[in-house]
């Protein structure tokens, strides 16, 4: 495991704050590598954190503080810089210039610092020594691309360069030109390909039209002949049927929480929605209470 230097120490990550998490991808291939690295080898790089209204922030290592987390690991190496909000953003892209970061998640970065900064478009392009025309290009991106399909990248369901191709439809097909990709597991070109078709249509309900023919056929790989006779499913398999579900809706949820920020709502629905969640947390509870009791997990309640 790394050791501390001069300008590193050990921090405890419990309270780290992941206040830039939404501006970056945490793809699950990736996490599963970190967290065989922190088993087999130990941290190797420190954490990069700054300070904001007196919590420590996590800048770069997202990956590594939730693997270690996973590990149950209660500390890891880090260094702190001495930037504001603004800067720790514009430090994102610098600290990934070697590897770089997706479109999709510049364009966050760029909306990021353009709405919740109010930064002048000309002002980020020399923060992040780029072009106007970049900035405004990334913005763009963005903007036009439905909510619902960036929650789908940050699930995992669509490649960040799909979505990209996918900001090219009106953003009414766009919902429903994603679930295609995740049904038919469709590539970035093939992505690219569909969305040139949707585009020669004459107009939105023939475009609609398109999208359902191409959901609703056979999926990739499905093999032909008769339908398979209707399983009569027990209660094991209604349970994991379940199980799979409420999976799937709260990694769901938990994108779109990150993704849009209950600032960013108009005051009535940001309180309809705070409502809704406060109301919903003692029920994850109360689930959580049961999982630990039927699995003998040790920190049951």
């Amino acid at each position: 495991m790394q050791t501390p230097d001069a300008e590193t120490r050990l921090i405890e990550i419990a309270p780290l704050g992941e206040r830039l998490a939404p501006l970056r991808l945490c793809d699950a291939g990736a996490l599963a590598t970190i967290r065989r690295s922190l088993e087999r080898h130990g941290q190797l790089s420190a954490l990069t954190l700054f300070v904001e209204m007196g919590q420590l922030e996590i800048l770069d290592g997202f990956k590594r503080v939730r693997a270690a987390r996973a590990l149950g690991l209660s500390t890891l190496v880090a260094r702190v810089d001495d930037v504001g909000i603004v800067d720790a953003k514009v430090r994102l892209c610098e600290l990934h210039g070697h590897r770089g970061l997706t479109e999709l998640e510049e364009a966050w970065l760029v909306r990021s610092l353009y709405r919740e900064d109010n930064l002048l478009q000309s002002e980020i392009a020399r923060r992040m020594s780029r072009h106007k025309s970049w900035v405004c290009r990334r913005l763009m991106l963005v903007e036009s691309l439905d909510v619902a399909v960036q929650a789908d990248v940050r699930l995992g369901l669509v490649a960040p360069r799909a979505a990209v191709a996918l900001s090219r439809l009106p953003r009414g097909n766009q919902a429903a030109a994603s679930s295609v990709i995740g049904r038919h597991g469709l590539t970035v070109r093939q992505t690219e390909l569909l969305v040139d078709e949707v585009l020669a249509c004459d107009d939105h309900a023939a475009r609609a039209a398109l999208l359902v023919r191409r959901n609703d056929s056979p999926a990739t790989g499905a093999k032909p002949g008769p339908r398979p006779t209707r399983v009569v499913r027990n209660e094991a398999d209604w349970m994991s049927a379940d199980i799979a579900r409420l999976r799937e809706v709260a990694a769901r949820l938990e994108a779109r929480l990150l993704a849009t920020p209950l600032a960013t709502f108009t005051p009535a629905a940001a309180e309809l929605v705070r409502d809704a969640l406060v109301r919903l947390s003692p029920v994850l509870r109360a689930v959580d209470t049961v999982i630990g009791a039927v699995t003998g997990r040790a920190d049951a309640a």
